[in-house]
């Protein structure tokens, strides 16, 4: 088994869990924050857009199961990588979308699929979903961790409410 990171950020860390989770070949999907420049922030501090931080996951994969390539797939479905301000009803900083890589080889793949998807015309305006180095990764609080199984009917409301669900269903077909 070998066992690798992948961290996304799309907006809304609750509704980048499910995505992912349900795949054989992951281990687990932590949501945090990552990026900024502030160690150990709350929730309550990411949310001013004062520390750096965008809510995201990470992502501990065996890539003998699932490739990366895999997971960037998935990623650009439950995004709306056309977004420069932020994912759905959440705006700012915090809530943009970002690959963050581990490796050079992620930081090839996830430029190839970015210019894959911009490419394909799926789109009309720019993909302009940022690719950053990996930084630290801090865990976020334990009620914000997989949301989707605490608070089944809040994560509903909430990935309908948001416009999440309507926009995937609308580009892609399918919704989290």
């Amino acid at each position: 088994m070998s066992t690798q990171l992948a961290t996304f950020a799309g907006g809304c860390f609750w509704c980048m869990v499910k995505p992912f989770d349900q795949y054989d070949g992951v281990h687990s999907v932590t949501s945090g924050y990552t990026g900024g420049h502030t160690v150990n922030p709350t929730y309550k501090e990411v949310c001013t857009n004062t520390t750096g931080h965008r809510e995201a996951v990470e992502i501990e994969f065996d890539d003998s199961v699932i490739s990366y390539d895999e997971l960037l797939s998935i990623f650009w479905q439950v995004i709306d990588p056309t977004d420069a301000g932020g994912q759905f009803h959440d705006r700012g900083e915090s809530y943009k979308s970002a690959i963050y890589t581990h490796s050079d080889e992620q930081q090839q793949a996830a430029e190839r699929s970015k210019q894959a998807l911009q490419d394909s015309g799926k789109f009309d305006a720019p993909i302009v979903t940022d690719i950053f180095p990996a930084k630290a990764f801090y865990p976020a609080e334990e009620y914000h961790q997989q949301y989707y199984e605490k608070n089944p009917d809040h994560y509903a409301r909430y990935t309908v409410g948001s416009g999440r669900a309507g926009f995937i269903e609308k580009n892609w077909g399918n919704h989290s």
